[in-house]
């Protein structure tokens, strides 16, 4: 309530100031006569004192907020038009769905059923379609000479095939035959303990002298697991931050067999991470490149990580996490596409356990794994 008081000679003119002033909902809270002193403190003169309220209504503005209805308006549009999207691009993900459906079915249903359980495996492994067909061609055309081939005859081809297939790519790790290995890769994808792995078997399998160097400063927690990997193999570590730091630590380790280092993990599909990369350290004098990349990975992801390091001099790559997914298809596709090789691929945490080096025959046991004999 807004109050007010006011003083007047007679009551009925300090009620005609109150309404004056705050109007005919004015309330009187109190009154009461009060004298004052008048010339040398005499003639007292009696006057009346109004203590006055009224209450402070906010007139509300009920002109239309035309910001907030354009608003709400832009938002409902913009709610229907995604819910539109998301109905049109499930409904195409469904045709698709159908359609490769309708294609392996009709495929299926032209190639003899004595082929049907290695075309829909290879398909289960989520192998390039490409590469299925060209496989089983064959399959059909030593069905169509050859009726009494046994379905073992079969899957044994197919596996020879598949075999000569992979054998142009370059398989096994590290070879020593360049002291500086930089293990390049997105975060997320394990490149500190597939580095630990990668030490521990040449320090325990190969007598050789590692060290490390790290460039991975955006995560202390990496930079102390290395070190922690480092101080169990009794290797020396260096942190660089710097482009001098880096070929102080390379100087320094010049007379090691091997020096593993770990660059940062980043989102890499952002071109301005590859070239602050580059700036940092040496992807092309005397250094073997692996790329790591994570099984777990959708393969268009995996495919735009290679192509974003396009410019790096890489011939082999580096999956882990096999161990958490029931298909290894998408290392086949990316391998064929790229014309990459495997250095290693690991499937567990424990070091130096869960690493393998690629070879042809491993990796096409692998594909085959679980076929129908």
């Amino acid at each position: 309530m807004k109050m007010k008081k006011y003083i007047a000679q007679t009551m009925p003119e300090a009620m005609k100031k109150v309404k004056n002033d705050l109007g005919d909902d004015a309330v009187v809270v109190s009154s009461k006569v009060i004298y004052t002193k008048g010339f040398l403190g005499l003639f007292k003169k009696k006057q009346f004192e109004v203590l006055a309220g009224v209450d402070a209504i906010e007139v509300a503005d009920t002109r239309p907020d035309l910001d907030v209805f354009e608003k709400q308006r832009d938002f409902e549009e913009k709610y229907a038009l995604s819910q539109q999207n998301e109905a049109i691009q499930k409904q195409l993900n469904e045709l698709k769905k159908m359609i490769k459906q309708t294609s392996v079915q009709q495929t299926v249903n032209h190639i003899p059923a004595i082929i049907h359980p290695i075309y829909m495996h290879l398909q289960k492994q989520e192998l390039n379609e490409e590469l299925i067909t060209e496989i089983c061609d064959e399959l059909f055309d030593i069905v169509r000479n050859e009726p009494a081939t046994t379905y073992e005859q079969l899957l044994m081809h197919a596996q020879e095939s598949m075999y000569k297939k992979l054998s142009k790519y370059p398989m096994g790790g590290v070879n020593f035959e360049r002291k500086f290995v930089n293990i390049l890769g997105p975060t997320g994808v394990g490149k500190t303990t597939t580095i630990a792995k990668i030490a521990a078997r040449a320090v325990l399998e190969k007598k050789k002298k590692v060290a490390f160097i790290t460039t991975d400063t955006y995560r202390i927690g990496a930079i102390e697991q290395l070190k922690t990997y480092a101080n169990l193999l009794h290797a020396p570590v260096e942190v660089v931050y710097t482009k001098e730091d880096y070929e102080r630590a390379i100087k320094q380790f010049s007379g090691h067999d091997l020096v593993l280092i770990d660059t940062a993990g980043r989102n890499y599909k952002e071109a301005k991470f590859i070239a602050d990369l580059e700036e940092l350290i040496d992807t092309k004098q005397n250094v073997q490149n692996y790329l790591v990349l994570a099984l777990t990975a959708k393969q268009l992801d995996m495919a735009m990580i290679i192509e974003q390091f396009s410019t790096f001099d890489i011939q082999q790559v580096i999956f882990t996490k096999m161990d958490e997914t029931n298909t290894i298809g998408s290392m086949v596709n990316l391998m064929v596409k790229y014309n990459k090789g495997l250095a290693y691929y690991t499937d567990g945490q424990e070091v130096p356990e869960n690493i393998e080096e690629g070879s042809v025959s491993k990796l096409v046991e692998l594909i085959f794994q679980g076929v129908e004999s």
